[in-house]
């Protein structure tokens, strides 16, 4: 298994050993020993799923209280996912990184508590997986709009399909700070 910290460096790509043959391939997802020696000490207490088509975007999420850590994978299909620091005082606050994941290299993105969250369906349909470290609660979303200009994020899409709550998310100056993660509070693996 190969790790590789991205331009944010607390944000992570996986890439699992992958073993195959004319049968067909192998590969772990998940077993914590292994990912814990990485540098990714997270207690996952919930797995989702969601199925998607081209040009949809969902996102950017997270929640505060109750932060959520984010292992996420295609399982198939494509995707570009991106992950934007919003802890308060953080040295890189407001600032993405991306990388596109695939079910046919199998790479996986490490999103720390205090990171917002999306992704943009680049292949005809994609089934995206995700692990997570505290349970959802409607109680604790914030999002933050998808194209916020201050952002600048370079979504492989100009007019995606967004849902109605996601469509209508605010700008990141527009969030309370006292409503975001703080840097000092949060444990980035």
């Amino acid at each position: 298994m190969k790790v590789t910290p991205l331009a944010l460096p607390e944000v992570l790509l996986v890439e699992p050993d992958r073993f195959g043959d004319a049968r067909g391939y192998f590969l772990e997802t998940w077993r914590q020993e292994r990912y814990r020696a990485a540098g990714i000490a997270a207690e996952f207490v919930q797995d989702n799923l969601s199925r998607s088509t081209k040009g949809i975007l969902r996102g950017l999420h997270l929640q505060q209280p109750n932060a959520q850590g984010k292992l996420v994978y295609v399982i198939e299909g494509s995707v570009f996912d991106v992950a934007v620091d919003v802890r308060w005082g953080s040295p890189s606050f407001g600032k993405w990184t991306g990388a596109v994941l695939s079910s046919v290299d199998h790479r996986q993105l490490w999103i720390p508590p205090g990171f917002a969250h999306g992704f943009c369906v680049t292949s005809e349909t994609a089934l995206f997986a995700y692990k997570c470290t505290t349970p959802y609660s409607a109680a604790d979303e914030l999002g933050v709009l998808w194209n916020d200009p201050a952002l600048g994020i370079s979504w492989p899409v100009t007019t995606p399909q967004l849902s109605a709550k996601d469509a209508v998310l605010p700008r990141l100056a527009d969030i309370d700070p006292k409503r975001l993660p703080r840097f000092a509070d949060q444990s980035p693996r």
